[in-house]
């Protein structure tokens, strides 16, 4: 069973992302100390993840050091 939003979520806001406003189910999350390495994000929370957000936060994650 895929991850939830909500999860992926979680994992950006423990490895320091700040969630910025996006339009409509968007939001999109920057690195505090690394503002070049964002992901956007689509959905609501309780929505499951498709692979392709998976992957863009798993990647996301690997840059700032941190992992899923």
């Amino acid at each position: 069973m895929p991850p939830k939003i909500r999860q992926l979520k979680a994992a950006l806001q423990r490895a320091g992302f700040i969630k910025e406003a996006g339009k409509g189910s968007h939001t999109v999350w920057k690195h505090t100390q690394i503002p070049e390495v964002t992901v956007t994000l689509s959905g609501n929370d309780g929505h499951d993840a498709l692979k392709y957000q998976i992957k863009d936060v798993r990647d996301a994650l690997r840059k700032v050091g941190e992992d899923l």
